[in-house]
């Protein structure tokens, strides 16, 4: 057993985890990521929006995405699956705009340039080492981990961030994790290569195509290859009795708008399935720990929230603790306002993701109007801004209420969300073996 204590142990590599990591690193403090597997390896969500822009310039990561070919992406089009046309927003014409871009990503690539950037700005990084063990004795943190080849150890530290994903170790341990229930859903998803696209900065775009009882994203992250997916009710991939590669071939043939794309397009991944993954930790902080990341919760992958608020809350979770760390008095008032800001954050996007799940929500989206700075403010929302300003609370709310009357007075013009048959393609997509 060690005797030696870090300032702060990270549990998890991903994106919130190597945020953290690198703020305390470069302030100076002791820190320890242990990351149970080895990057880089799949993971979804490649999509990031602009309101991280802010703290990718304070971690200096710019010109690594630069080097690393990351796709600036400059907006997003959201099309009903009955019509030939959607809507595009583009984050220049955001209420209170800061960027006109963000970046499209493969998030093996992604999330090892921020791995391997906490390393280099002093963090301690090790990887394919699992934690077995968590204890809270007085005034430290205790966690006993195995790594590959090597034998059990016990490691010390002052405070932990617990950023190891949806199987918290912290919150499966005091029992956090709540699920929403009227969020049971089941993404199917993979790459494809041919994908046809947009010229000009339209082809950056995020293109998300909604359907009567599901909702599909197409996500440009090369200059050939797309993320594709669906998401939709559990019991309906359920119900269909078919394989997910069959599912998802099957769904993306009725959709004309997909269909049309993709007559020369060829699978060149496995197949992926993700269920049940809407939830929150009911508490996001104890005496020596922070939940952070997907740790904290998960609401939905519609709008491309996730990467954000990972990155939200390991910016914030280490300028909680390099505060604390120098003044222990103030680890009450500091970790409460932690969970404030990145509740307040989830808070957002479970109401925009409640009301995209109705019929209303497209309808009033898909009809936009000049009127308040209202579609400004959306798209303000869309890129990552979590409404604390009053401008854009009203104006969200007079666009909730817009959906809300939506559902009783035709506002704006009904739509049945139901594809129009597509025409056979000239070719089928073909996939790997």
């Amino acid at each position: 057993m060690t005797t030696d204590i870090y300032d702060v142990a990270i549990i998890g590599g991903g994106p919130a985890g190597s945020t953290a990591a690198t703020l305390l690193a470069r302030a100076g403090r002791r820190v320890l990521v242990l990351e149970r597997e080895k990057f880089p390896r799949f993971h979804i969500g490649e999509s990031l929006l602009p309101f991280s822009m802010k703290a990718f310039t304070r971690l200096g990561l710019h010109e690594k995405f630069i080097r690393a070919g990351f796709m600036e992406k400059f907006g997003g089009e959201m099309c009903g699956a009955c019509s030939d046309k959607g809507v595009k927003f583009y984050f220049k014409d955001g209420f209170g705009s800061q960027t006109d871009h963000s970046y499209q990503v493969t998030r093996a690539d992604f999330d090892k340039v921020l791995l391997d950037h906490a390393a280099e700005s002093g963090a301690e990084v090790r990887e394919e080492t699992s934690v077995e063990r968590i204890e809270f004795p007085n005034e430290h943190v205790e966690l006993g981990i195995t790594a590959k080849d090597a034998a059990p150890q016990t490691i010390l530290a002052r405070y932990l961030i617990d950023a190891s994903g949806r199987n918290s170790i912290v919150s499966n341990q005091f029992k956090l994790k709540k699920n929403y229930e009227h969020l049971k859903k089941t993404s199917i998803f993979a790459h494809y290569d041919g994908v046809e696209r947009d010229e000009g900065i339209d082809g950056t775009l995020t293109r998300m195509v909604r359907g009567i009882d599901r909702w599909f994203w197409v996500i440009p992250l090369t200059r050939e290859r797309t993320s594709i997916g669906i998401v939709l009710d559990a019991a309906v991939f359920r119900a269909a009795k078919l394989s997910p590669e069959d599912f998802l071939a099957q769904a993306l043939a009725e959709q004309p708008l997909l269909a049309q794309r993709m007559q020369r397009a060829e699978r060149v991944s496995p197949v992926h399935v993700a269920a049940d993954f809407s939830y929150r930790s009911t508490k996001l902080h104890g005496d020596r720990w922070l939940l952070a990341g997907d740790a904290a919760g998960f609401i939905d992958p519609v709008f491309s929230s996730g990467v954000f608020l990972a990155i939200l809350a390991g910016e914030q979770s280490a300028d909680a603790l390099n505060e604390v760390l120098d003044h222990p008095r103030k680890r009450r008032r500091l970790f409460a306002r932690y969970e404030r800001i990145i509740n307040q954050a989830m808070n957002v996007y479970l109401r925009f993701v409640d009301a995209w799940y109705t019929k209303e929500f497209i309808e009033v989206f898909l009809h936009p109007q000049d009127l308040l700075q209202i579609p400004p403010a959306v798209n303000a929302v869309l890129g990552g801004n979590i409404g604390n300003r009053f401008a854009i609370k009203w104006r969200m709310s007079i666009f909730y209420l817009l959906v809300w009357l939506q559902r009783y007075l035709p506002l704006c013009p009904r739509r049945t969300l139901v594809p129009k048959k597509a025409p056979a393609p000239s070719e089928t997509v073909r996939a790997i073996s």
